[in-house]
């Protein structure tokens, strides 16, 4: 265990690091965003723009993961085992070709939304190996897909509101439910579906409210055009969410025996 002193160093440092971060991508972000919205502004302009906004939330989580150590110093930090870093990199890519891969795009004027698979395997991965995990696993992976194809202006909404969905479902699974330990099957089924269930819910409600104001005051969209978007990006955003939930309860119930079996359910967890 480090010593207490060590943990604070450390925090500090963390903190000190993600001021540097948030500076740089505020500056970033300040300086190319004229640029990037601008009518016929080149897609490197617009990934520019994004990863500066990518920067900023990174350096206010950074921030706030010091600040959250320097208070609790005394308590020991879990090691991360090889098979959750494992894991959560396969779910990332997972996430990325569900996205890239197996979408249906939908046009919006000059913005588009689209019908995906994405969703299911960042609930699936926040089921397997805790919604931290999870939740970053579908912020990474679907981050780069927005990155690498139309959706490059989308990128900082993703990565915050895909990290929330892991972080929720992986709440309810593991704090309410208990799910890695629970072997009753109906307890275990009712719980499963629960947990996917609160994470769609919350991006039901949250990617299109957040994606008005997001398109509205970040990328200056026109309201209207932003309201129109939001109204078919609630549209795909629930049938999205519908599919995760199927999908994500039958992966996870059909999975979770075998990986129980191999001893690697409760490495994951």
């Amino acid at each position: 265990m480090k010593s207490a002193p060590n943990q604070r160093t450390n925090a500090i440092i963390l903190a000190v690091l993600g001021i540097l971060i948030l500076a740089l991508g505020l500056f970033g972000s300040i300086s190319t965003a004229p640029a990037a919205q601008a009518e016929n502004a080149a897609d490197s302009q617009k990934m520019a723009y994004s990863l500066s906004l990518i920067g900023t939330v990174a350096g206010v989580i950074l921030i706030v993961a010091g600040l959250v150590r320097m208070k609790s110093g005394s308590l020991e930090k879990k090691k991360t085992n090889v098979h959750t870093l494992a894991m959560a990199s396969l779910f990332a890519a997972l996430c990325y070709i569900g996205f890239t891969f197996f979408k249906i795009d939908i046009p919006v004027g000059a913005e588009k939304t689209a019908f995906h698979l994405g969703n299911v395997f960042c609930v699936l991965a926040a089921l397997l190996i805790g919604g931290f995990w999870g939740g970053m696993a579908g912020a990474v992976g679907m981050t780069i897909a927005d990155l690498t194809t139309a959706y490059v202006t989308s990128a900082p909404k993703t990565f915050v509101l895909k990290l929330c969905i892991g972080l929720i479902v992986g709440l309810v699974a593991n704090r309410c439910f208990h799910l890695d330990k629970e072997s009753n099957y109906k307890r275990l089924t009712i719980g499963t579906v629960v947990s996917c269930v609160a994470g769609m819910a919350f991006n039901v409600v949250a990617d299109p409210v957040v994606g008005y104001f997001y398109k509205t005051y970040v990328l200056g969209v026109p309201q209207e055009a932003a309201k129109i978007w939001a109204k078919m990006g609630a549209v795909t955003t629930f049938v999205n969410a519908v599919i995760a939930v199927i999908c994500a309860s039958v992966f996870y119930l059909a999975l979770r025996p075998a990986l129980k079996r191999a001893g690697l359910l409760q490495k994951i967890q």
